[in-house]
């Protein structure tokens, strides 16, 4: 697989807590540059970064991030807001607890209530996997679907686990047939992102490839 056409499924990602508008700054100047498929950014930084870019870029943001046990009014105004903004792309945390309490019906109508918010931009729902046994996964896949979610998501990379290729490969086997798949956290070498995209993935949270690219062409080749 061609360099570019995996950064074209990139989701350019900085979500630290001490990210400052500069490194935000760099990473819409680099995503603009390799053509990624947008950045994922924090909430505060939305409306800065879609006034820099124009239409050059799309600007993903998170929601209920990192731990999803908000209310779902609070996620649901963060969701409009953010779209206010100029979010092209909103990545929700679920509520893990009600999966662990099997309140599937409250996850499914969170996911419904920020679709709507949603409107036709893109919505992602992260699941983060490195919690949920096996069982709890193919219930979300499920719930996902059934909610109408645009991508269902592996984690937030900021919890015990990243993405794995387990966990694509049982996404992509549970999943309805317009529900994709994004893979976030730990993502780190080229060769691992390929596999991913192989497994099914159609987005890669990620900010280590475009900074493998950036080596390459340091170091001339």
């Amino acid at each position: 697989m061609e360099k570019n056409e995996i950064l074209g499924h990139v989701d350019h990602t900085l979500l630290l807590q001490p990210s400052t508008w500069e490194e935000i700054r760099q990473i819409c100047d680099d995503a603009i540059k390799y053509q990624t498929a947008s950045v994922c950014i924090p909430p505060c930084y939305v409306k800065q970064a879609h006034e820099y870019m124009g239409d050059q870029m799309a600007v993903c943001t998170v929601i209920g991030f990192p731990n999803g046990n908000m209310t779902t009014a609070v996620k649901e105004f963060e969701t409009k807001d953010a779209i206010a903004n100029g979010a092209a792309e909103i990545d929700m945390v679920i509520n893990i607890g009600w999966v662990k309490d099997k309140k599937y019906d409250l996850v499914e109508e969170e996911i419904r209530t920020l679709k709507a918010a949603c409107g036709e931009k893109i919505l992602k729902v992260i699941i983060e996997t490195c919690l949920l046994t096996d069982e709890e996964k193919v219930k979300m896949c499920q719930v996902v679907t059934s909610a109408g979610a645009d991508y269902i998501k592996t984690s937030t990379g900021f919890s015990t686990g990243g993405a794995t290729f387990a966990d694509v490969e049982l996404f992509a086997k549970h999943v309805g047939p317009d529900v994709k798949i994004k893979a976030a956290g730990g993502i780190s070498s080229m060769a691992d992102a390929e596999k991913f995209l192989a497994l099914g993935a159609d987005r890669l949270g990620t900010s280590r490839i475009v900074k493998i690219i950036k080596n390459e062409e340091a170091a001339g080749y």
